[in-house]
């Protein structure tokens, strides 16, 4: 173990040592070929030294190539051809400085230095590709192709696009092949493919469906641009808000790689979404829902948040550069209503709160209510009742709320339609039957009320299996 840990430390010292040899030999095949004039036989003596430390520094990146390449992070093909590239390197490069120390002809030294100039160059080449992409030589000579700005065109017609073709693959295309492609498969990880985005990397899957907000695809994105694990690195450019949306909206719909957008589920939001993509811009007239306030807000006290850690709850921000926070209780083992007590240190920042799966009772809500900034609630597969309900009558910021899976009936569920700012109610499974639903509507006309059960139509087009 700690041999393969000192193999991986040197490893990692080949993107210093390579840069070595490429300049120390360029600059001694520089100075052979200035030496055919008299008035530069003052550089002779460097030419050999030169040779011999560019030979060293190229052998010791040989060495830590081979070892980085042993990761599994690199196209295998493309690191082979690198690989012999920079060993050839390093022979002809001690081939050369032997002839200078047998004093062997000159004008062959000369012209085995030209041979060494195109290794180096092809080498580089096929270095810079590993690291940047195999197009990165000609990118900046593509006026269309403009990393910085927006990764995907304007769809004109978005509701018969294909979601994943038309939108998610530009997308991660431009935002995350460099590191997780054909060529590098950092983590090995790829996300050029459908099957490599769901085979997921070296620490597992990076989607779940289930839980779209603890997918690594999602949680990474919305991490501080400052945290080693947010993607892309912050010298990359970063994805938009609703690049962002439209990832978590894929995952959430089952992440399915032939549906059209006109075929998937779409709320108020999404439709908002939806029309920024077909436009190309962020249109006048969409309103996108206000699920982070707009007033800046302190940084939450790093006592509350350990304290919060420390109970099993997850905490991350909801945006990029936002001290705006997210609180999963998925892994809280102690009860849930006293842990939920220890929310209110930070009830400003919180704005998202999920409970789903969790064992909070009516009494948690009554904590809950507390938490004047909170726009996302998740009560999904919960005891809660329409007593519990009554205490969320007071949530003034409250924007969606999800009730799948538990025992609230109509009655309960009309405790909140005094909420000015709710926009979506999630219904699937409980007590409220398909006889209530008029009257549902009447209650919350403005409110998008989501029943879940969906069925997908057989169309004439699907391929079908008939038995007897």
């Amino acid at each position: 173990m700690y041999l393969l840990s000192l193999f991986d430390f040197i490893a990692r010292f080949h993107p210093v040592l390579v840069h070595l040899p490429i300049g120390i030999l360029l600059l001694a095949c520089f100075f052979q070929w200035l030496l055919i004039k008299d008035r530069f036989a003052v550089l002779e003596p460097a030419v050999p030294v030169a040779l011999f430390w560019g030979m060293v520094s190229a052998v010791a990146s040989c060495v830590s190539g081979y070892f980085l390449s042993q990761s599994g992070d690199y196209d295998e093909q493309l690191v082979g051809r690198h690989q012999w590239l920079g060993i050839s390197v390093a022979i002809v490069s001690l081939v050369l400085w032997l002839l200078y120390q047998l004093s062997i002809s000159e004008s062959i030294a000369r012209w085995i230095s030209l041979v060494l100039v195109l290794l180096i160059v092809f080498t580089g080449h096929l270095g810079g590709s590993l690291t940047h992409g195999s197009g990165y030589l000609t990118e900046g000579l593509n006026a269309v192709a403009d990393s910085k700005g927006p990764a995907i065109k304007p769809i004109p017609n978005i509701q018969e696009a294909i979601l994943y073709k038309d939108a998610i693959q530009p997308l991660l295309q431009a935002r995350c092949y460099n590191c997780h492609g054909p060529n590098k498969k950092k983590g090995k990880l790829r996300l050029d493919t459908p099957e490599f985005i769901w085979k997921g990397g070296e620490d597992g899957k990076v989607i779940d469906t289930a839980k779209v907000d603890e997918s690594e695809l999602i949680k990474r994105l919305l991490l501080p641009s400052t945290d080693e694990d947010h993607m892309p690195p912050k010298e990359k450019p970063q994805l938009t808000k609703t690049e962002i949306d439209l990832l978590h909206w894929w995952v959430s719909t089952g992440a399915d790689v032939s549906k059209k957008v006109k075929d998937l589920p779409q709320n108020e939001k999404i439709k908002g979404m939806l029309a920024i993509l077909q436009t190309g811009e962020q249109a006048a007239d969409v309103k996108q829902p206000a699920d982070i306030p707009a007033k800046t807000v302190a940084a939450a006290e790093e006592k509350a948040i350990n304290a919060l850690k420390d109970a099993g709850v997850m905490l991350v921000p909801v945006a990029q550069n936002s001290n705006y926070l997210s609180a999963n209780f998925v892994t809280v083992t102690l009860n849930a209503d006293s842990v939920i007590k220890l929310l209110e240190p930070i009830q400003k920042q919180l704005v998202w709160l999920n409970l789903g799966y969790s064992a909070v009772s009516d009494a948690g809500l009554v904590s809950v209510a507390k938490l004047d900034n909170l726009t996302r609630l998740f009560l999904n597969n919960t005891a809660v009742t329409d007593k519990g309900i009554a205490a969320l009558s007071k949530s003034a910021s409250l924007r969606y709320i999800n009730l799948v899976n538990t025992k609230i009936t109509l009655a309960g569920l009309s405790q909140l339609k005094d909420l000015k700012q709710l926009q979506s109610i999630y219904l699937y499974k409980t007590t409220i039957s398909k006889d209530q639903w008029g009257d549902l509507k009447k209650m919350f006309p403005k409110v998008v009320l989501d029943s879940g059960g969906y069925v997908v139509p057989v169309l004439a087009t699907d391929t079908t299996e008939v038995k007897e």
